[in-house]
């Protein structure tokens, strides 16, 4: 390992900013911005200090961000680094991602030698922090490697930069290591890096791009209390608009709970309340009033990924929309897919996601794979989960294979970055420990005081068992009814049924091949057919179950989970208002085999449905959860993601973390698909026409409306178009060249080369 060097007597001279022409013998960390002005090192360094020492005293941990952002461009002290900068005028975040220059070996080194075995976790955050989080060890690029890398002389760094005491580690990481608790300690290290990472992006903006960072949205601390005013006064009025049936008092009712239960200390909660009890904006009200008792920095919605989540955003920005109106920033961040392809640059990296905003809502794709991430993009959002409240949408919907890593990170953040989590479920909080199911989450408080109560007092549906049902039948079943909604496992299944439905007025589809946008157009006229008494059949996947508020008498619903066909049922008769129950009629399609990807779900309601006659009753939901989570105990780490956090014995190197394997394993889906951006509408084409105008100077605020107007394809479909149906603008981000070729306003995506694969959703 190379030693420190030492800082002799001569120190560089912090001089002036020139503009424009070559810099003086000063020591920069970027070379000129478009102003012609050339960044101070030593400006820098202090300013990402005190940003990431703010971001980390949120879980204790200040002194630790002070530190890493001290040193984590020490190398840019280098004479060859300074040269560098000089001969290639870029700014070296590029140099960095291409192998050109290395500036972060040095503060890694640095940590180590300065404050031993504690010195190597700072050692990860910091040579990783344009590269992403490392693996310890491994054939490939590590921090081992890293540690023991002969590196260039920087001795001209400042003594008052180099020269720090050795902060105490903040008690919880000191006791992990203490029991030699390797994922605890690995996720503090991730924590500070999120720290390091967003602190250096903003503080890079702030000098290269400084229009950019000044459309960056500012809250203030009373910004939550004021949005819980707003919705307080909105569910007020709502409450005076609807009708008193028994559904609405009920609704009521649950509210009146979650606003009670507000004031709990912080930890895990469950809300368990039956789909259209309305558990969307209780949740919330609970949530805001809960931060504001704790002081709580923001609230975090989370949408399972087959769901739609902009459904829910909408109705956010809409409640909120009088402080917009007022003058506030809109609190609410719309967050789920990247638009890019997957590549890091200086523009994607500045202008990635770092929820800086009140309300966040997200998918489980987005929340759980960013705690396992390694790429400094991804992982720069998560130093604001501490202090949050997290509403988990049906929690229940994680996959089997990533229970445990899941479950463990969800009790971390409870644990250690003052997090409370509200598990919102329609059935029950399956993920809760119990005996034989010793992973799940401890110490829950139901927020609803008895939910079977409930569950009674909210039953609208029946259900009847079709058996096998072949596409003619179903489509000439789907005919017979005037208000229908078909619900079916895979995009390509919802393409069949439609296409042999007929186009007509009264006949629609919505699957994920139809950007978000587009789908929230459909829903609006479909609601207004709904509520008008006209015609309306409807044939979707199941992102038309979680979060969207639509009402059908009739529902078909092909076998999935039980907690599926839960949700379909809350589609169907869901303010309670016919005369007699809604049926829900369940099927098992002809095209089984293309939905592989479902048997472990389908087939564990398969085996249920033999027993339990009533997929709705809890009975059966617990049934149903024992069968496919509880004693599937080979399977909760199937990637193995929590053998990658040792602690070993081994002073050289007692940290071995995998950082990086974790990242490339942990997926909550694998089939990887690739985005696609969607030149649809006036408002989409404006957006599009924005993007290739664009250059480098790519906004956060431009990606965010882009994701309205992206679909996801297979990663194989993707590569097979770059160039054809799919350009990639500026060299990144894919958008489809021919929309009218390309894209039906009826069925969405519709590329060259033969019909849609049967995908999910």
């Amino acid at each position: 390992m190379t030693p420190s060097p030492s800082t002799g007597s001569e120190v560089t001279k912090m001089g002036s900013t020139p503009r424009g022409g070559k810099p003086p013998r000063e020591v920069w960390a970027h070379s000129a911005n478009s102003r012609g002005e050339w960044h101070d090192l030593r400006e820098h360094l202090q300013a990402v200090a005190d940003r990431a020492r703010a971001f980390a005293e949120r879980f204790g941990a200040g002194p630790w961000g002070e530190l890493a952002g001290l040193w984590h461009d020490l190398g840019k002290y280098s004479k060859a680094f300074q040269e560098y900068l000089r001969q290639a005028s870029t700014d070296t975040h590029v140099g960095e991602i291409l192998g050109k220059v290395d500036h972060s070996s040095a503060g890694a080194q640095h940590a180590v030698n300065s404050l031993d075995i504690p010195g190597h976790l700072l050692a990860y955050v910091i040579a990783g922090h344009h590269s992403g989080l490392l693996d310890g060890r491994g054939g490939g690029p590590s921090l081992e490697s890293r540690l023991s890398k002969t590196i260039e002389p920087w001795a001209h760094a400042p003594p008052e930069v180099i020269a720090r005491e050795r902060p105490e580690l903040p008690r919880f990481v000191a006791e992990a290591i203490g029991r030699r608790d390797g994922f605890s300690v690995a996720f503090f290290v991730r924590m500070l890096f999120s720290c390091l990472v967003d602190a250096d992006f903003l503080d890079t903006e702030r000098f290269l791009d400084p229009s950019r960072a000044a459309e960056r949205p500012r809250y203030s601390e009373g910004t939550v209390s004021t949005m819980d005013v707003v919705l307080t006064s909105y569910l007020e009025k709502l409450r005076n608009e609807v009708p008193t049936t028994a559904v609405n008092r009920q609704r009521t009712q649950v509210l009146q709970d979650c606003v009670r239960a507000a004031g709990l200390e912080p930890g895990v909660f469950s809300l368990t309340v039956p789909t259209g009890g309305g558990k969307t904006l209780s949740s919330l009200a609970f949530a805001l009033k809960h931060a504001i008792f704790h002081r709580l920095q923001r609230v975090v919605y989370v949408i399972p990924f087959t769901s739609v989540i902009e459904q829910n955003a909408e109705v956010f920005r809409t409640i909120f929309a009088p402080m917009v109106a007022q003058g506030f920033n809109d609190p609410v961040v719309e967050h789920h897919s990247a638009v890019d392809a997957g590549a890091e640059s200086v523009a994607s990296r500045l202008a990635a996601e770092n929820w800086d905003a009140p309300l966040i809502v997200t998918t489980s794709v987005q929340f759980y794979e960013s705690l396992f991430a390694a790429k400094a993009s991804r992982c720069r959002k998560l130093h604001n989960l501490a202090r949050s409240v997290i509403i988990l949408d049906e929690a229940q919907a994680l996959p089997v294979d990533v229970l445990a890593p899941s479950l463990r990170a969800l009790r971390e953040l409870v644990a250690n970055y003052g997090v409370s989590i509200v598990l919102c479920t329609a059935t029950q909080p399956a993920v809760q420990r119990r005996d034989g199911f010793p992973i799940g989450l401890e110490g829950i408080r139901e927020i609803i005081p008895a939910p079977s109560v409930l569950y009674a007092n909210l039953k609208r549906v029946e259900v009847a068992d079709l058996g096998r049902v072949a596409d003619e039948e179903l489509v000439e079943r789907i005919r017979q009814h005037e208000q229908v909604l078909c619900v079916v496992n895979t995009r390509g299944h919802a393409r069949v049924l439609f296409e042999r439905l007929g186009e007509e007025e009264s006949h629609f589809h919505l699957s994920a091949l139809m950007c978000p946008a587009h789908r929230s157009q459909v829903l609006g006229i479909i609601r207004a057919r709904l509520y008008a008494r006209q015609p309306c059949r409807l044939v979707a996947t199941q992102l038309i179950e979680a979060g969207v508020d639509i009402d059908f008498p009739v529902v078909y619903r092909s076998l999935a989970g039980i907690d599926a066909i839960a949700q379909a049922a809350g589609r169907c008769n869901r303010n309670g208002s016919l005369p007699h129950p809604g049926t829900i009629f369940l099927f098992r399609p002809q095209q089984r085999m293309n939905e592989r990807f479902l048997a472990d779900t389908a087939n564990a309601a398969e085996q249920v449905l033999l027993v339990h006659s009533d997929p709705l009753a809890l009975g059966t939901v617990e049934a149903y959860f024992k069968l496919y989570y509880w004693d599937q105990i080979p399977r909760w780490d199937a990637h193995g993601v929590l053998d990658n956090f040792q602690l070993v014995n081994d002073r050289q190197f007692p940290f071995q973390f995998g950082f990086a394997t974790v990242s490339d394993c942990f997926r909550l889906i694998q089939d990887n698909d690739r985005p696609v951006i969607v030149p649809w509408g006036e408002p989409g084409r404006a957006l599009c026409e924005q993007l290739s105008r664009s250059g480098t100077g790519i906004s956060a605020r431009l990606l965010r409306q882009l994701q309205r107007y992206t679909v996801t394809v297979p990663i194989g479909w993707w590569r097979s178009q770059v160039g054809r149906a799919i350009m990639l603008v500026h060299e990144q981000y894919p958008m489809l060249a021919s929309p009218e070729e390309h894209y039906s306003e009826r069925l969405g995506l519709r590329l060259a080369g033969g019909q849609m694969p049967f995908l999910e959703i």
